[in-house]
């Protein structure tokens, strides 16, 4: 055995240009720790990227990367994988994964801790533990899977970042242009309104490519039901997150009432918070975020999914592309995907911060070649790391 003998972690914040989901709405102040609410969906958001890389190394010298989800508080994250995750990992056997995992949740789930920044640590750690395993291995990750079914992804392009809804639907028409059939915007940002934004694109587009719509959380099941239908003129193909995350019967309900597809899942954690809303038929599509869940919760809830028929479509967050690797890789096993989120934004501006050839094209993501992950992170992205105290 070549135990695993440092547990190292780096809180990150990544400037950007332009907040995320765009510019800032009229009035909404920003926090001296650049922090901001976004009115459309009560959710804060930071105007820089933050995410919190982990690297494990084992006695001979083999290193894993991992990331995690750390849009906002990334130092607090960083704090739990040091602090209290780290004594579950130093010593043990690095092919030891699942076992790994399994401790570090059992640790603290009895306590409430199954979910929120205590889980996002685990998935960092691993993330990270799953790219040392296969990199000993000699083998991509998806082939430790079970077997890899896709050479590459289809992808959907995700979010529309310009003021106005002329402007969004042109864009959503430049991105067809480059040979993507499948765009997705944001009622958070659409200030007229998600009938005339789907408008605007449906007419931008014509009739050949497909529309999303991320109504993020907004609507009693009743109003979203009564949304959606009238936009279904217009052939919207997804609902993503017609009600609050925690109205699992609002949920159904709207499954059951609409013709497009409805998709759930990018707040969720662990498959237990799956299992209920599998079996009470609350989604047509999930959108696991391997960021929250880990390569391992990941791929246990997308299984399940195979077996109640329900499709897949990988959610993708804010990083610096270590874990987008990881859900690509673990995407190309399933039979079920649909697509996979690309978030532009964020994917095209931080790729120069891992090494590999991940790259997404003409509506395709491209798997990085070579054992583990692909990528690791490249020497620039540490002059943003953050102190912990």
């Amino acid at each position: 055995m070549d135990p695993i003998k440092t547990l190292e972690v780096f809180p990150l914040s990544i400037p950007r240009p332009t907040p995320y989901l765009g510019p800032l709405e009229a009035g909404v102040t920003v926090t001296d720790k650049g922090y901001f609410v976004r009115p459309g969906n009560k959710s804060i958001y930071s105007i820089h990227d933050h995410s919190v890389l982990v690297k494990i190394t084992t006695q001979s010298g083999a290193v894993g990367w991992g990331e995690t989800y750390s849009i906002v508080g990334p130092q607090a994250t960083a704090i739990i994988i040091r602090d209290i995750l780290s004594p579950f990992v130093l010593g043990r056997d690095p092919h030891d994964v699942v076992t790994i995992y399994e401790d570090m949740y059992n640790a603290m789930h009895v306590r409430g801790f199954f979910g929120g920044f205590y889980v996002d640590a685990i998935a960092g750690v691993d993330i990270a533990l799953w790219d040392l395993h296969s990199k000993l291995a000699g083998l991509p990750l998806c082939k430790l899977l079970g077997g890899q079914r896709h050479e590459r992804l289809p992808a959907y392009v995700s979010g529309l970042p310009r003021s106005t809804r002329l402007e969004r639907a042109a864009l959503a028409k430049e991105w067809v242009d480059k040979g993507f059939q499948a765009i997705k915007f944001a009622a958070a940002v659409a200030h007229e309104g998600e009938l005339a934004e789907i408008q605007a694109i449906r007419e931008a587009l014509g009739s050949g490519p497909q529309i999303l719509c991320d109504f993020h959380w907004r609507y009693t099941a009743q109003e979203a039901i009564r949304l959606i239908t009238s936009m279904e003129s217009y052939d919207l193909y997804v609902a993503e997150a017609p009600c609050e995350p925690e109205d699992i019967e609002g949920q159904a309900e709207v499954t059951r009432a609409v013709k497009a597809l409805v998709a759930v899942g990018e707040e969720y954690h662990t498959v237990f918070e799956y299992r209920p809303r599998f079996t009470q038929r609350c989604m047509s599509v999930i959108q696991p975020e391997i960021a929250h869940m880990g390569v391992t919760g990941f791929y246990q809830a997308c299984q399940m999914a195979h077996a109640f028929h329900v499709r897949v479509m990988p959610h993708a967050s804010i990083g610096i592309g270590v874990f987008q690797a990881a859900s690509l890789q673990a995407s190309a096993c399933l039979p079920n995907l649909v697509y996979h989120e690309y978030q532009h934004s964020i994917f095209d501006k931080n790729l120069k911060y891992v090494s590999g050839d991940m790259r997404c094209e003409a509506g395709f993501f491209y798997l990085p070649g070579g054992p583990g992950l692909g990528v690791e992170p490249r020497q620039s992205v540490f002059e943003y790391v953050l102190p912990i105290e």
